[in-house]
Parts: C-alpha cells; structure tokens; sequence
C-alpha cells in the first residue's frame, strides 16, 4: 500500500511560481512512475505530468511544456511539480499519483496509476 499526501498549493498571482510536494509512504515508491494530473472547474481531471521511476524520463501535457518541471527525490520518497509562469487556465485542484504496473514507463493515462492523493488546491489570480 502506497499512502500519497500533496502540499504547496495556494493563491498566486499570474506569472507567479508555485512548487507541489508529493510525500509517499511505503517501500515501494522507488518503483513507482509518478505523476501529477489536474482538475480544473467544471472539467474533467486531466494528465499534467509524470516521472519515470529513476527519473529520466518525464512527460507534459503541450499545456505546461516549458513552464513546469517534476523531479523527484527517491531518498526521501517525494515528488515535485515546479509551476512557473502561471496563468489564470492553471487554476485547479492538483492531483499526485502513483503507478506501480507502470514504473519503468511514463504513463499518461488515469487508468494506469495505481494509488491517488487527496489533491492540493493552486488558484491563479490575473
């Protein structure tokens, strides 16, 4: 079992940065690919990004390409979701989530993660 908890969310201003915590419990987290999803108001919960289980490969959404950036510190069993250069269309509940069948990989899919977080909440003013 994989207990995953999100931090760092906030009110913050357009153009502003924001950086997302995910602190995981359980052994397993250094086999994990991990990954942040996002739900906007009124949308459906979608893909933001994800982090293989050594950390070298990663993927985005064409939405946040070139302005977020996940990392992830396996030695303290936590992942990052660094957010600069937000914008107002940013603003959602932010989502960690974890994928043991898929930790060699970079899955971008719901249904291909295993454990979820409870969601942090990033507001962007304009």
């Amino acid at each position: 079992q994989v207990h995953l908890v999100e931090s760092g969310g906030g009110l913050v201003q357009a153009g502003g940065s924001l950086r997302l915590s995910c602190a995981a419990s359980g052994r397993t987290f250094t086999t994990f690919a991990m990954g942040w999803f996002r739900r906007a108001p009124g949308k459906e919960r979608e893909f933001v990004a994800t982090i293989s289980w050594n950390g070298l490969s990663t993927r985005y959404a064409d939405s946040v390409k070139g302005r977020f950036t996940i990392s992830r510190d396996n030695a303290k069993n936590t992942v990052y979701l660094q957010m600069n250069s937000l914008r107002p269309e940013d603003t959602a509940v932010y989502y960690c989530a974890g994928s043991g069948t898929y930790g060699y990989t970079t899955p971008t899919r719901m249904h291909e993660y295993d454990y979820w977080g409870q969601g942090t909440q990033v507001t962007v003013s304009s």
